[in-house]
């Protein structure tokens, strides 16, 4: 199953998370530090909160749609080639405390736009379970104009 990714940059990250779980009805799936998602089933969405700076008010960091394999990515890296989009690929990434594959492309408002797979969580590979270690948690999407696409994971 498919589903989308919204992910948004919060300055209140546990305020985020009390209100989203009442909207959804859900708690999150997986909380680390500044980081949370939400494995919504209806609607399908994976809703990412990454926290922001203090003060700051929520703004999309990006958007993404999460598939179940590697040859997906695959699959829609040549789909968008195909329609003469600029991508930039990420293969065994460690994004968001998991393994991941992806792809990126960028929207004409220059909103970033992820398709990748979770190839395996950090909790069973051992990596970056302790919520204070840095390093392979949440980027953030940066996009250039060499590489329109993120240079740098953003959360899946």
């Amino acid at each position: 199953m498919s589903r989308a990714q919204l992910a948004l940059r919060v300055s209140d990250l546990e305020a985020s998370i009390t209100f989203y779980s009442k909207l959804f009805g859900t708690e999150p799936a997986k909380r680390r530090e500044g980081y949370a998602n939400f494995a919504i089933t209806e609607p399908p969405l994976k809703l990412v909160l990454i926290e922001g700076q203090p003060d700051e008010e929520t703004r999309l960091d990006h958007l993404g749609v999460e598939v179940e394999s590697t040859d997906q990515v695959h699959a829609a890296t040549t789909r968008l080639k195909d329609a003469g989009l600029a991508t930039f690929e990420e293969n065994d990434t460690s994004c968001c405390y998991a393994l991941q594959d992806k792809v990126w492309v960028h929207g004409p408002g220059k909103e970033p736009w992820e398709v990748y797979v979770v190839k395996a969580d950090a909790d069973t590979l051992g990596k970056s379970a302790d919520p204070n270690v840095t390093g392979d948690g949440c980027c953030t999407s940066q996009a250039t104009e060499e590489t329109p696409a993120a240079a740098g994971c953003a959360c899946g």
